[in-house]
């Protein structure tokens, strides 16, 4: 198409931009750079209030801290992100004046919540506990052009708008689900993930490490489960598990963004990669073939077996022992070859044993169809319109101290289709788009839930078309901030208008980080 076919659309899409309040920087050349506005950050601050100067990140910056290991590993990280784009030295520093200050303090912010203070003689980012810095330099660098991304030197001015942010989470619980199972990922691609989801406040990653289609980690007491169980993956590919050394490298990547890993081992379903690695797990001794399709619902360990309890004590013992977080995901979900009564039977067994190793239980739903364990969170994955039998199933759990998780599959499960034309996900859940994903309420979602009974939301990603990084990015983004937007920010702030605009203003910082996203014809984006 010729440019004088472009300009009048390209003219109007820009007009739409400036009228949404969308920073304009790199659109065009001869356009002025301005700060980012204060509140355009997502997840939504709690309080935002603008005004004064401007702060001017220069050749004379320091990145000033309090001189402990964690809140100089922050500093640290924050020198980590400005360098390479800004060229400028930052040391990080416990002395000095001035420059970006990183410092423990202050009342009412809790385990993660921050105050951010910009004026034009610096930027002092305030929390309780470090937890708390790290979020808050995830809005800072949100404050800044997209540009300060990018690997290379690029041009300033880096300015970040003067006022005050008072953040804190609304739920403690807020995570993102990878599965490894249906296909391997390399230590490397989940520590990019990683990345992705420390940026919009994510602090739990729920790795799916066993299913039909492959068993993901190395267990000392039962090698034959990552030798064989881990072989193969959907398709036939060649698979893989991470061994011990890998998880923990995992774990402690994650925990250097503040973020716990939540390891599931699906049982009593979900189970033919351990049945076909030790034929003693199956009722008939006979061990299945590995299996690389996609159905479910036909696998299960043999509840009468007292074989069965001994596996499941080894991996739950050496799992909880590589695992510091306190949550260990059992699933339970879709054991359709299980009876309900040996599903009871089952989770009436297993519970303890996580209990035994220092461990609270988290399971799917279908948990609430035994009697959870006290502590133990339930993650909803039904969709608008699960039966109401089954809701109100959960609900009794729920007002009987069971927490709850929500992760409606045709809201927040990231692998459904966008639309029918999407060419990766599902659509057994329906079509996921960018506003169904976001507009909802996690507080009142439920009927008959007490909203204090709901600790937090999740965004699963089911890899049975997922394949690679790319793959991840376009299914996980923009739907993944507005999980994110959902578990972090108070209601109050929740408004689709509001939040579309500012959505659309993170598509520049997405390609200055190389995450690919799937332009929803919903979200306002800036021309490119």
């Amino acid at each position: 198409m010729r440019p004088h076919h472009r300009t009048p659309r390209l003219l109007g899409t820009l007009l739409l931009v400036a009228a949404a309040g969308i920073s304009l920087v790199g659109a065009a050349p001869h356009l002025k750079a301005t700060a980012v506005p204060l509140g355009r950050v997502v997840p939504a601050p709690a309080s935002v209030t603008p005004g004064g100067s401007p702060y001017r990140i220069t050749a004379g910056t320091r990145i000033r801290v309090e001189d402990t290991p964690a809140v100089r590993a922050v500093g640290t990280y924050l020198a980590g992100v400005l360098r390479p784009s800004t060229g400028y030295r930052l040391p990080v520093t416990a002395h000095g004046s001035g420059g970006i200050r990183l410092r423990l303090g202050g009342k009412g912010l809790g385990e993660e919540g921050y105050r951010l203070d910009s004026g034009a003689s610096g930027v002092t980012v305030t929390a309780g506990r470090p937890a708390g810095l790290f979020h808050g330099v995830q809005t800072l660098r949100q404050l800044l052009p997209a540009a300060v991304e990018r690997k290379s030197v690029q041009r300033g001015p880096w300015q970040i708008a003067g006022g005050t942010i008072r953040d804190t989470p609304r739920y403690a619980y807020r995570g993102a689900m990878l599965d490894v199972s249906r296909h391997f990922f390399t230590v490397a691609q989940v520590e990019r993930y990683i990345d992705e989801l420390a940026l919009y406040k994510v602090n739990k990653l729920h790795l799916h490490l066993s299913d039909d289609q492959g068993w993901r980690i190395a267990v000392d007491s039962w090698p034959g489960l990552a030798a064989h169980g881990g072989s193969t993956e959907v398709g036939g590919g060649t698979g893989g598990f991470y061994t011990k050394a890998d998880y923990r490298a995992i774990v402690r990547y994650a925990a250097s963004r503040y973020l716990e890993v939540v390891p599931e081992i699906d049982m009593p379903g979900h189970t033919n990669a351990a049945l076909s690695s030790y034929a003693g797990l199956n009722c008939d001794g006979t061990a299945p073939p590995l299996y690389t399709g996609t159905d479910v619902g036909f696998s299960s360990l043999c509840v009468g077996k007292p074989l069965t309890y001994a596996f499941v004590d080894d991996v739950i013992r050496e799992l909880a022992a590589l695992t510091p977080g306190p949550y260990l995901h059992i699933g339970g979900d879709e054991a359709h070859s299980t009876s309900h009564a040996d599903y009871v039977t089952f989770m009436d067994k297993v519970q303890p044993i996580v209990a035994k190793y220092g461990k609270k239980v988290m399971g799917w739903h279908q948990l609430t169809g035994a009697t959870p364990a006290k502590g133990a969170l339930a993650q909803y994955w039904g969709l608008d319109d699960t039966g109401a039998e089954e809701k109100a199933q959960v609900a009794a759990a729920a007002r009987n101290g069971t927490g709850l998780v929500l992760s409606p599959a045709d809201r927040l499960y990231l692998d459904m289709k966008y639309t029918a034309d999407t060419p990766l996900g599902q659509d057994w859940a329906g079509l996921v788009e960018v506003r169904r994903a976001y507009d909802w309420n996690p507080g009142s979602y439920l009927p008959g839930v007490p909203a204090s009974a709901v600790k937090g939301v999740e965004a699963p990603l089911w890899t049975e078309t997922i394949v690679t990084s790319a793959d991840i990015d376009v299914m996980a983004f923009p739907r993944l901030p507005g999980a994110a937007e959902l578990g972090w920010s108070p209601a109050s702030t929740h408004d689709w208008d509001t939040y579309k605009v500012r959505l659309a203003a993170q598509a520049p910082r997405w390609d200055a980080l190389g995450i690919g996203y799937y332009r929803s014809p919903q979200v306002p984006w800036p021309a490119r």
